[in-house]
């Protein structure tokens, strides 16, 4: 029996299911259909392989056979399970699936050892974002199989200084430091006219507006007071306040960084020409950047784990693959970003849960300055 996760106030975050009302629900199975029907997709997701009656009878089930086609023809009937091709034997659908994860699944701890191991090769990275979100990336796609991914968190750390340090006659560097003491530096061209006084205009020009406030926040609203700078500030100076607000907006959502790793875990358990074609496919998926970031970005409001598979995204529809993510969290609780594992639908749910789940949770608490 799966013990429940102890540390996480809510695991795993029921997802509502898109198919509707036609798949059958939990409630509308006896217990001998449920009991092949979980016997059916632990089969399948530890064997990849069709599971036929045999196979079940042969498990301990009191129940000949024929019984059990008889009602894994009704839960095929019900939209559950599925017979791929000729084989006698059933695989779960989607639908089956997402019953299964929602009802069935009994989900452990993660052992000690496995704790240690994501404790260690986290352990230092807190200073770095990028190295600690590639660490976490790395050790979840090979403790978990499948492809890690994780987006950067969203940047709305106040102002704390601006200053722009000029590096030859044609050339500045424009520096914007965080008061999450992070560090933003953009090269930006000179213009003509530009003196040292006028980069010490534009520096405390923006200090006195930007200190204190998040940079989104607060270059909304010096875009419609350029005008009035123009009139405050000398044309160079004018000039180099909004090119450095137009440089450190890279900052923002186009530039956030998507990192996947372990995208040759995916080739391993493609066993036929149809498997190699889903996993191209998904290949083709994970370069969609945007869509991948907004579908982690989604995964905070649920305050959990969450599972997505197959058609309940429309990302990952033709390849039929499955997401598991988990927001990490700043100790208020506030989203930083999210970080998962992508992979076929038979991934192993009840032992990548909780490596996801915990894996989020120290990766939260060493970008959040709270080292384990």
């Amino acid at each position: 029996m799966g013990r429940a996760y102890p540390e996480s106030v809510s695991l795993y975050a029921p997802h509502p299911s898109p198919f509707g009302s036609a798949p059958a629900g939990l409630g509308t199975l006896d217990a001998r259909a449920r009991d092949i029907f979980r016997r059916i997709v632990e089969t399948y997701l530890e064997t990849g392989e069709p599971v036929g009656s045999r196979t079940i009878s042969r498990g301990g089930l009191a129940l000949s056979p024929a019984s059990i086609r008889n009602t894994m023809q009704d839960l095929t009937l019900a939209g559950l399970l599925a017979s791929p091709h000729t084989s006698a034997g059933r695989v779960p659908t989607h639908a089956g699936l997402r019953l299964f994860v929602d009802g069935l699944l009994e989900v452990g701890d993660i052992g000690q050892d496995e704790r240690r191991e994501i404790d260690a090769r986290l352990a230092g990275k807190g200073r770095n974002f990028e190295e600690a979100l590639d660490a976490a990336t790395n050790l979840l796609s090979g403790l978990a199989g499948g492809a890690g991914i994780v987006a950067s968190p969203v940047r709305d750390a106040g102002v704390k200084h601006v200053e722009f340090v000029a590096l030859g006659h044609d050339q500045a560097l424009a520096v914007l430091v965080g008061d999450d003491g992070t560090v933003e530096n953009r090269l930006m061209p000179l213009s003509a006219g530009v003196t040292p006084s006028t980069l010490t205009e534009a520096s405390n020009f923006l200090n006195a507006r930007l200190k204190g406030r998040p940079l989104a926040e607060a270059r909304t609203e010096m875009n419609a007071e350029l005008t009035a700078a123009r009139r405050e500030l000398d044309a160079a100076a004018a000039r180099l306040v909004e090119d450095g607000l137009a440089a450190w907006s890279g900052g923002g959502e186009r530039d956030r960084a998507l990192i996947v790793r372990g995208r040759a875990n995916l080739l391993q358990d493609a066993r036929a020409v149809e498997d190699l074609e889903r996993v191209r496919v998904l290949f083709d998926d994970l370069e969609q950047k945007e869509q991948l970031i907004g579908l982690l970005d989604g995964v905070g409001a649920a305050q959990g784990v969450r599972i997505f598979i197959g058609a309940e995204t429309r990302l990952f529809s033709l390849s039929g693959s499955a997401v598991i993510a988990a927001p990490y969290m700043t100790g208020r609780q506030r989203m930083l970003g999210a970080i998962g594992v992508i992979g076929p639908a038979r991934l192993n749910y009840a032992r990548v849960i909780p490596l996801v789940d915990y894996t989020a949770r120290v990766l939260g608490r060493i970008l959040d300055g709270q080292e384990t």
